[in-house]
């Protein structure tokens, strides 16, 4: 996918990259894997804001993607390749032997016609989903479990890929996205290939109107606020602010909010640059 830079026929245009979907295949999803999607608008079940600046935005419907590919030894064809407004990556419709559909998430590479398939003997090409102790060192992959059998949980925005780096015992080591070093479970699985739009890093809005189609409303920034009503607010004329810190005090720059005994510490080998 690549980015297009438009003409500035609008004030909003002028600074506006937008994707270019020639990737995309099919405009309209698979009925049998949609369902309706209620917009919370940041409130909770007695209807009270929880969540701030969040609200409104385009009615979208949820696509029912299938994280554990485990449709084993089964093989499967690309019918097409989707956007989801759910997700920044493309996801892809297959259809197995047996006639069954299902989405997944669209690795670069993958196109229409393709046979994908999964399980312990399979080669590592692209869209397979192998156990990670029969992937061979060095290759890239994504959508990983963290628990054997639960579906992909890393790995699944657009552009990302993790490197299997070792395998020792039980473990396998992982490179992940973010640089952290970490172990997952030789029999959790993993697809190969890198997830589709690497682009999407590379948009830009162009104007506030695209993020409130996105369901993002205005944000206030705390040291425009009274002192009642932020931390870093009230002052004369810009005389305010103080340390970097959220509406409940939390220090925004190097706090450390990663809990001391994590049941994971011990599988992660090096933490995130």
């Amino acid at each position: 996918m690549a980015v297009k830079k438009l003409k500035p026929i609008t004030p909003g245009q002028r600074h506006r990259t937008a994707p270019v979907f020639s990737a995309l295949t099919e405009s309209s999803p698979e009925k049998s894997l949609v369902v309706g999607k209620t917009a919370k608008s940041g409130r909770n079940g007695q209807g009270r804001t929880t969540v701030r600046n969040v609200g409104g935005g385009h009615k979208r419907k949820y696509r029912i993607i299938d994280f554990k590919r485990d449709k084993h030894e089964v093989p499967g064809v690309v019918k097409s390749i989707e956007y989801d407004p759910n997700r920044s990556a493309y996801i892809s419709l297959i259809q197995y032997k047996d006639g069954e559909k299902r989405y997944i998430l669209c690795p670069n590479g993958l196109k229409v016609g393709m046979t994908i398939k999964a399980g312990e003997n399979q080669p590592p090409e692209v869209g397979y989903a192998l156990p990670l102790k029969k992937i061979p060192l060095g290759t890239v992959i994504h959508n990983v479990e963290l628990k054997p059998g639960k579906g992909g949980t890393l790995v699944r925005s657009a552009g990302a890929s993790a490197q299997l780096v070792a395998r020792e015992g039980k473990y396998a080591t992982l490179k992940m996205p973010s640089g952290e070093m970490r172990m997952v479970l030789v029999t959790c699985y993993a697809t190969i290939g890198v997830v589709s739009n690497g682009d999407h890093m590379n948009t830009s809005l162009g104007k506030a109107g695209r993020n409130r189609w996105l369901g993002k409303r205005p944000r206030t920034r705390g040291v425009a606020m009274n002192p009642v009503d932020h931390p870093m607010g009230g002052g004369e004329g810009k005389a305010s602010g103080g340390h970097p810190r959220s509406r409940t005090g939390v220090y925004a720059k190097g706090l450390k909010t990663r809990k001391k005994n994590k049941y994971s510490d011990r599988l992660i080998i090096s933490r995130k640059k």
